[in-house]
């Protein structure tokens, strides 16, 4: 069945186009690279996984519950709405929900794919060229994943949220070589990170709960890259420049932060878009979501070298400030920990040697740079 026939509403032009600038840059140097970047690289090729093997696709799941989302989780509960539906409207909300979340974490993974292979095409050096080329097959397997969970176990897609599609459209027009690192692999897979997590947390359903685990065991390796390339870069960039940077986080904080509503499922429920904003806007679990959702954006954006006064001050205006101090390569350890946890419990011991090996990498993108990172040639990632 076509995808387009699955759709919860229209989603729009079956090919959205995003005409780019900026150069494509070639490097005549193949032997030289830093070697924090390269151990990434190498990892990268290690790590590559299948996911129709890896994942049980057997597994049985309810579409009208596919996560076990409890009914104090919903937005629509304690409304005068929730006392007028049916269980069988109740199932109806959750299946919604699911379909609505997974299918931004669909178009979120093509859009990393698609910023990972922009990458390797503008970026400077051939160790970040290298590893981006890994990425890039990593984004392609979780836009896979997730499309064959949405088709077959759900049974819906939604498309894509308005201020996710902006936030992407800003970071691929930027000519700026760095804004797709900065965009994609700070904000929009920081947040997809956090909100991967949470479901995977409170979920007690064992397919979804595979497939966020395992998808998130690749973004260690992402993160650690992002951190690593930016801070190098950052470090040589005038206060100006690093302002314009800071300007664009602000502003893409703010939309991903508004992107979590999920007014477009109310919507479908009868609900206008104006109560549906007012709803979700209210609500205590919504509240709480939004902000662990930054849980792995602020300790980021500050370590790679952007905390200017207005970046404060609007992280305090969304009340997520006190997060600039959280334990980002604690939070990226347990990620890794679970996802191999879940291997030693269905394929044996063996698969344990992936924990030292991806700590490593965690490790790797939290220390400061070294010499090979510190050259006016090289530090551009």
């Amino acid at each position: 069945m076509s995808t387009h026939d699955l759709y919860a509403g229209p989603p729009g032009e079956p090919i959205w186009e995003v005409p780019s600038t900026g150069a494509a840059r070639f490097s005549w140097e193949y032997d030289d690279g830093r070697d924090r970047l390269l151990a990434l690289y190498q990892k990268g090729k290690d790590k590559q996984w299948d996911g129709a093997l890896r994942i049980d696709w057997d597994l049985e799941v309810d579409p009208y519950d596919p996560l076990g989302t409890p009914d104090e989780a919903l937005t629509l509960y304690h409304t005068r709405h929730w006392a007028k539906m049916t269980e069988r409207d109740r199932a109806e909300l959750r299946r919604h929900y699911a379909s609505w979340q997974f299918s931004q974490f669909l178009h979120g993974e093509q859009g990393a794919m698609i910023c990972a292979a922009r990458i390797v095409e503008s970026v400077p050096d051939m160790d970040a060229k290298f590893f981006s080329a890994t990425q890039t097959m990593d984004e392609a397997r979780h836009a896979e994943i997730y499309g064959r969970f949405l088709h077959e176990k759900i049974g819906m897609l939604y498309p894509i949220n308005d201020n996710l599609q902006g936030l992407l459209n800003d970071t691929l027009r930027d000519s700026r070589w760095d804004m797709p690192y900065l965009g994609m692999q700070v904000l929009i897979e920081g947040l997809a990170l956090a909100a991967f997590g949470m479901i995977r947390d409170t979920t007690n359903k064992p397919l979804p709960k595979q497939i966020l685990a395992y998808v998130m065991q690749d973004e260690a390796r992402h993160v650690a890259f992002g951190r690593m390339a930016l801070r190098d870069y950052y470090k040589q960039l005038t206060d100006a420049e690093l302002r314009e940077r800071e300007e664009f986080v602000i502003e893409g904080c703010y939309l991903m932060r508004d992107r979590l509503r999920g007014v477009e499922v109310l919507e479908n429920f009868g609900i206008s878009k104006k109560e549906a904003a007012v709803v979700s806007e209210e609500s205590g679990t919504l509240r709480l979501f939004r902000k662990l959702l930054f849980s792995r954006i602020v300790p980021c954006v500050k370590d790679i070298g952007l905390w200017g006064e207005r970046l404060q001050k609007a992280y305090l205006d969304m009340g997520v400030f006190d997060l600039g101090d959280s334990n980002l390569d604690l939070l990226m350890t347990q990620d890794e920990e679970i996802a191999e946890r879940l291997d030693r419990e269905r394929f044996g011991v063996e698969e344990a040697e992936r924990v030292a090996e991806v700590a490593d990498a965690i490790a790797q993108g939290a220390g400061e740079g070294t010499d090979e990172g510190k050259s006016q040639g090289k530090g551009a990632a």
